[in-house]
């Protein structure tokens, strides 16, 4: 994951990354910052193999988010900030910005 805050502080985008290792062919990134849509924030595949895509967030916050890979299966992010229990007995991502 890669952050870069504007000059002015008060936003952040962030580089969301899966793998090549996930073997996957679409990838959408679903949080709370799109009302967990699995429609809104499609990866785009690179060169590599791997799936990425670049959003604006606001900052001093902490944002839930996992992915939804093809169109039947959740994937955790690999380098999130960090992890949290959700309610369906799985865990969530986080981003801090």
């Amino acid at each position: 994951m890669k952050k870069t805050y504007s000059k002015s502080g008060e936003t952040c985008r962030v580089t969301f990354e899966l793998p090549a290792e996930a073997e996957a062919k679409t990838v959408y990134l679903c949080g709370e910052f799109n009302d967990w849509s699995k429609s809104q924030h499609q990866l785009k595949l690179r060169k590599k193999g791997n799936f990425s895509l670049t959003i604006s967030l606001n900052v001093g916050k902490e944002y839930r988010y996992r992915f939804w890979v093809d169109g039947n299966r959740w994937e955790n992010d690999w380098h999130a900030d960090k992890y949290v229990p959700n309610e369906f007995g799985t865990e969530d991502s986080v981003v801090v910005v």
